[in-house]
């Protein structure tokens, strides 16, 4: 069973809405909190691409 982990950013209390990181056997699982069924399976550097999308897109000062 995978042991997900929340953002820092996230509030700590359970429903709270955020990306959830969990470590599989080859890759990298992602799931949103509020749909945890659906589970993305990808690589190291997809998941490097996103977090630089992520920071590129986020306004200075956030």
């Amino acid at each position: 069973m995978a042991e997900w982990q929340k953002s820092s950013f996230s509030g700590g209390a359970d429903g709270n809405e955020c990306v959830e990181l969990a470590h599989g056997q080859a890759s990298l699982l992602l799931r949103e909190s509020d749909d945890p069924v659906r589970i993305l399976s990808v690589g190291p550097t997809g998941v490097a691409a996103l977090l630089d999308h992520l920071r590129d897109a986020t306004p200075p000062g956030r």
